[in-house]
């Protein structure tokens, strides 16, 4: 072989070599750019930076700069805020574990979550609301693997509803162990709910599934199914894609569907208070209020006065109300998943202000290997106890001490100095109510006149309580049909220690007691429809007459004969 051929070889073997090297040494340089620009949808640098000045004006309050869920927000929020850099989502179309899709983060900065802190998002701009959910991909390590690149699961369109499905779906709704957490009807009372946490140690409450517009991600029964089928990461809600056929979730979506009855909360604004003939029996218990129309009014926080409960766990009360001869009588109920009857309560029990700092978690709350959850959902395994709460449920009626005079109303948070209420207290461990007279949440009084006695009963998930009064009674004021009265309620969780100022509660709404004989409005209809009758068929006949009348005027006078003339 010539040197020169030998020299061209030795070269070719080195730009191979350098070729080589250049290629290996770009594999192990940037995989993870290739990775998550190919195999994740993570956005450019400058949607990420968009993104980032988003998440820092609207979002690290709660979620923290980090994303670590540790924003200065947090001590006061329940559900607490998700925790970024763990990389697990609830609400996903994709399996159990898995990443959620860029899309699936849009739906749920979109729509927020529902009874929680996080809010939906309609003022941001499809491409804001982009850049935000690339952005919260740089918080998590998990996002630049491409083995978790996100795929969703297969998600078919709905089947018909039926009646076979619906009871298919309670049938598995029961086999596959739902109840032990829903519970038998789906009010969140099963048995584990209150011992549940999450992965990171907080209490958590199992969906209440009589009340489809409370669920995170949505109510529809496309969004029943999908977390039937994905689970809720991070959660003890596991997904059943592998456990279950597509069509026994479509059957349990079916029959959780049904369990709402409507899908929608129909809050009200009035009560009214109907007449009934037969005396009003405590003892009858709810059958009292068979004919009275209910109303659901909507639960807040109690978060002006110190003490303050952010998230009561009670979203709703539905009221029905009736009166009789001489007395009057309200039924309040509301879902709890657990009856705290063993401890005390009282209205102006004082809560320290290190309790609103943080959140404690309930009394007795169980070990995170307790509440752990077995990796097979159809596993048996023995009900852990409920824990045991110092402090009972409670639930209060308010009223104005007075009639109102116009439209000025005592403070809605138990009254004022000039305006105080008549507080209706029921603490849940007594037999019966008693009364106070409250001047603000710093000035309440017994006043037990004993005009008010009561009853409560809870059953699978759900408290009844009925408060009776003369209708007019020694104290407090009158209820006299074709009259409207402010009415208010709150309602203590003991489990959540909840007690004085830490309650849910409703602002005022109106109490209207409807009169004792409602005229029909038939009657006053076909009056005056007749009225017009009449006057329309007197209007015919006049019109006709005048007709008439100058028809023959004419034909009866002598015409004019028009004048010949000749050509």
């Amino acid at each position: 072989m010539t040197p020169r051929l030998t020299g061209l070889r030795t070269c070719l073997a080195a730009v191979a070599a350098w070729l080589a090297a250049v290629v290996i040494a770009s594999w192990s340089v940037v995989p993870a750019v290739s990775v998550r620009a190919a195999d994740q949808d993570v956005g450019t640098d400058a949607q990420r930076e968009a993104g980032k000045q988003l998440y820092l004006k609207f979002c690290s309050q709660c979620h923290g700069e980090k994303g670590d869920g540790e924003g200065y927000a947090t001590p006061h929020l329940n559900p607490k805020p998700r925790n970024f850099t763990t990389g697990k989502y609830k609400i996903r179309t994709t399996p159990t574990g898995a990443l959620p899709t860029h899309q699936d983060l849009v739906n749920i900065i979109r729509r927020g979550m529902p009874y929680t802190s996080m809010p939906a998002w309609p003022s941001l701009s499809d491409q804001e609301v982009s850049d935000l959910a690339h952005y919260l991909t740089t918080f998590s390590p998990e996002f630049a693997k491409a083995e978790n690149a996100a795929k969703s699961v297969d998600l078919p369109s709905a089947p018909r509803v039926t009646d076979e499905s619906i009871a298919l779906g309670k049938k598995l709704y029961e086999e596959t162990g739902c109840v032990k957490c829903h519970g038998t009807l789906g009010r969140g009372d099963g048995p584990s709910a209150p011992t549940l946490k999450d992965d990171w140690g907080n209490p958590i409450r199992p969906a209440d599934l009589t009340q489809s517009w409370t669920f995170r991600g949505g109510g529809t029964r496309e969004d029943i199914f999908r977390s039937m089928s994905t689970g809720l990461n991070g959660t003890p809600m596991p997904g059943f894609l592998d456990a279950l056929q597509p069509e026994q979730r479509w059957a349990i979506t079916d029959f959780v569907d049904s369990l709402s009855a409507g899908g929608s909360a129909s809050y009200s604004n009035l009560v009214v208070v109907r007449h009934v003939q037969d005396p009003i029996d405590l003892t009858k218990g709810t059958a009292n209020f068979a004919n009275a129309p209910a109303a659901r009014l909507p639960i807040v926080g109690q978060i002006m006065e110190p003490g303050r409960s952010f998230h009561p766990p009670a979203t709703s009360v539905l009221v029905q109300a009736v009166y009789d001869a001489e007395s009057i009588a309200l039924l309040v109920r509301w879902h709890d998943m657990n009856a705290d009857k063993a401890g005390k309560n009282g209205p102006s029990i004082a809560v320290p202000v290190e309790e609103e700092s943080g959140a404690p978690a309930a009394a007795g709350a169980p070990t995170d290997a307790a509440a752990a959850q077995p990796a097979d959902p159809f596993a048996e395994q023995a009900a852990p106890s409920a824990p045991v709460s110092e402090f009972s449920d409670a639930v209060a009626i308010q009223l104005p001490s007075q009639v109102p005079v116009g439209a000025r109303k005592p403070y809605f948070i138990f009254g004022d100095g000039q305006s105080p209420v008549d507080l209706w207290f029921f603490d849940l461990a007594k037999p019966g109510p008693l009364q106070f007279t409250g001047k603000g949440s710093t000035d309440i009084a017994a006043n037990d006149t004993g005009d008010v006695t009561g009853v409560a009963n809870y059953d699978q998930g759900e408290w009844s309580v009925i408060f009776k009064r003369p209708r007019r009674a020694g104290s407090g004021v009158p209820f006299n049909p074709g009259e409207f009265m402010p009415v208010a309620f709150s309602v203590w969780d003991g489990l959540s220690r909840e007690r004085g100022n830490k309650r849910g509660l409703t602002v005022w709404y109106s109490l209207y007691v409807e009169p004792e004989v409602v005229p029909s409005p038939v009657g006053p209809m076909v009056k005056t429809a007749l009225i017009i009758l009449v006057l329309e068929l007197a209007v015919i006949a006049w019109v006709r007459w005048r007709y008439s009348a100058r028809g023959h005027g004419a034909l009866g006078s002598e015409p004019t004969q028009p004048t010949a003339t000749r050509a």
